[in-house]
């Protein structure tokens, strides 16, 4: 009987064209109410629904309910029923009206919330000199493959960028900044294709690499120097020239120009029979800036590196590009000194030989050619200029360029390694300098180490390593580290090396540090390397690296030290006293560094809304950390630092007393309703 109702069934559907449901049971279809309940045992009447017709032929039979796999008449009979109609409706409309609520609130969000931190801002820059860092080829010096090959400690000290000094094909008459070919790298280093290889390693584990850029000067090896030297072409005026007497032996100069090595920047050429100018050595000529052809072929070099997938540059030596044209003798320093008896840097006021007028201009168009490449998203690239000791913080300060005219991203920030006397005094005044006098939205850095500088360890004292690591790496803005200062590496003690600070890279107590397995390396390694390496110092718990990498987590993972403000608290000869804190957030962290002798501070003096208790987070001596300390007792050791934790609303940057104590770069404020950052608190 169920076969035969079943066929009746399907043979209806077929008539009028509908199509079998085999997804669903008779009773699905009918309803469960027979149509004829005389007799239990009669097949109930089929209930059919017509093509071209909206009423059912029976109408003793309830209407239809909607089934999987209905035809489209049958679909569009019950979408005109009210109960769908209606939700329909409501439905559009609902999303119709929310659509322009959507977009007005994703604008307000992108609005409202602050820009995101570049790259070369959110994570310190570790700097390398490839001579010193790894040799794979067993010569004695540190390759291009052997950066490679230490990649992974890079990561493990959660850096993302890369510093690599000059690499450039050179005499190495000084260490590689007299460059040869702008073109190529040095056989030294490896070729072409092991920097090629080198940069796409760092880009696949996410990190960015920087070289320097030497657009000063040249070798006297320079394939355009031995054009020039010989008036070949366009290359005749590409260096700055100029007649000079020569008698007899004895040159006499232009004027009283110095090199910055000592004793006339002038140098006699035999074959062109004029004087070429040199700010350094004699053996490195320097490019005249005010030939637009120089200036192209340097804006070149940069597309060509730039296209081989380098991130930026450190601009080198970039206050000498430019020198005054009417050759006036300089000013002495000193008016009652013999003008014959000049011959050092020190005894000469540069106004003619440095920061010319132009100069500025001429770095403005670097920027402007490397804007060029980071159209890309992601792939901005870094600019930064070099600053030294010799420049007031004015004209350093002039680096940044301005809000309409960009510069270099920062001018490196070299003051921390030209303090003479340390001391809590001398951080905070050095630290107050850069941050009172940068430019309104401007982003702050700070290198403690280079390569032409005395190791911290050195230079101030081991016990002080930890602490300056510290103060490092919780300022605001980008730090820079010199390689090796993240184990706390010393100058090599030997009268015998000229540079000392250069020494090979100590990675394990292995011979030669594990700097190279071959039999010599091209500068000793310091004597304390069974000690003082990387592989050792991973297992301490309290070593100087694993500090290093604690702070730089903290660093990262903590909003307030990644961008928040900052806040001077205390200072005096022994201790810096800082804070960091975001609008929104209720965790504050406060940094007490020791830079003197033993002392006792009490902060809840200095700031009387700070709660009685602190938990000190981080700490030079490990055993320290985790310890809740009272406010009113902060006791640090001779070059101890703590960073202290605490929970509050009352943001110290509002109260009336430290308005001109507190400073931000990139303004941020947090939203825990939402867990997002704004601009406008």
């Amino acid at each position: 009987m169920a076969e035969e109702e079943s066929k009746s069934f399907s043979v209806e559907l077929s008539e009028k064209g509908a199509i079998e449901n085999k997804g669903f049971v008779q009773n699905e279809v009918l309803n469960e109410k027979e149509c004829n309940a005389s007799s239990q045992e009669e097949l109930p009447e089929t209930c059919t629904v017509g093509i071209n017709s909206a009423a059912v032929q029976n109408q003793d039979c309830e209407v239809l309910k909607p089934f999987a796999g209905m035809p489209k008449e049958v679909l569009l009979k019950f979408s005109g029923q009210a109960r769908y109609r209606v939700t329909r409706e409501i439905l559009f409309w609902l999303i119709i009206a929310s659509t322009p609520v959507l977009v007005g609130a994703t604008i307000a969000i992108v609005a409202v919330s602050p820009k995101c931190l570049g790259w070369w801002q959110a994570s310190p820059i570790y700097q390398i000199y490839p001579r010193s860092f790894k040799d794979t080829n067993k010569d004695g010096n540190g390759d291009l493959k052997g950066i490679q090959e230490k990649l992974d400690h890079i990561m493990y000290l959660n850096i993302k960028t890369i510093w690599i000094t000059s690499v450039y094909k050179s005499p190495l008459k000084d260490f590689g900044y007299g460059v040869e070919d702008f073109r190529d790298v040095d056989p030294m280093f490896g070729t072409m294709r092991d920097f090629e290889n080198l940069i796409a390693a760092i880009h696949d584990k996410g990190l960015k690499v920087i070289m320097d850029l030497i657009p000063n000067h040249t070798s006297d090896k320079h394939s355009w120097f031995q054009l020039s030297r010989n008036r070949t072409g366009k290359y005749a005026d590409y260096y700055v020239w100029h007649d000079c007497a020569h008698t007899d032996g004895t040159i006499t100069p232009p004027n009283n120009w110095v090199s910055v090595y000592g004793n006339s920047s002038w140098q006699y050429d035999e074959v062109r029979k004029q004087c070429y100018f040199h700010q350094f050595g004699k053996e490195q000529p320097d490019l005249n800036f005010r030939n637009s052809a120089v200036q192209e072929e340097i804006h070149d070099i940069i597309k060509f590196w730039l296209g081989k997938g380098i991130d930026g540059f450190s601009i080198n030596a970039v206050k000498f590009l430019l020198e005054a044209t009417h050759l006036r003798n300089e000013p002495q320093v000193n008016k009652s000194q013999n003008p014959e008896s000049i011959s050092a840097y020190s005894e000469l006021y540069h106004d003619y030989t440095t920061t010319q007028v132009g100069m500025h201009d001429i770095v403005r168009s670097f920027r402007h050619t490397m804007d060029k490449f980071s159209i890309e998203p992601g792939r901005y690239r870094f600019l930064g200029t070099e600053a030294n000791k010799q420049e007031n913080i004015e004209a350093t300060m002039m680096y940044y360029g301005t809000s309409f005219i960009p510069e270099s991203d920062f001018p490196f920030n070299v003051y921390l390694i030209n303090m003479e006397n340390l001391s809590g005094n001398s951080i905070f005044e050095t630290v107050s300098l850069w941050m009172k006098n940068m430019p309104k939205g401007k982003w702050p850095n700070w290198v403690v180490g280079d390569p032409n500088t005395a190791r911290i360890t050195s230079r101030i004292g081991k016990e002080y390593t930890n602490v300056i690591n510290m103060l490092l790496l919780t300022l605001p803005g980008t730090p820079t580290t010199y390689y090796g200062e993240e184990i706390g590496m010393e100058n090599i003690a030997s009268e015998n090396v000229t540079f000392p600070e250069k020494s090979p890279m100590q990675w394990n107590g292995n011979l030669h540090a594990g700097f190279s397995e071959g039999n010599i390396s091209w500068l000793p390694v310091n004597p304390d390397y069974q000690n003082v390496n990387v592989e050792v110092q991973k297992t301490q718990p309290n070593s100087t690296l694993n500090l290093y990498r604690e702070l730089n987590l903290l660093r990262s993972n903590e909003l307030p030290i990644h961008r928040g403000w900052m806040c001077y608290i205390w200072n005096d000869s022994n201790v810096f006293v800082y804070l960091r804190e975001l609008d929104g957030l209720d965790t504050v962290f406060i940094m007490v560094l020791n830079f003197g002798q033993e002392s006792i501070i009490d902060l809840k003096a200095v700031v009387s809304e700070l709660p009685s208790e602190a938990t000190i987070r981080l700490s030079t001596n490990f055993s320290n950390t985790g310890k809740v300390v009272n406010t009113k007792t902060i006791k640090t050791e001779k070059g101890e630092g703590i960073v202290l934790e605490y929970k509050t609303r009352k943001t110290v940057h509002t109260m009336e007393a430290f308005q001109m104590k507190c400073f931000v770069a990139e303004k941020a404020c947090y939203s825990s309703a939402l867990n997002i950052l704004y601009m406008h608190c």
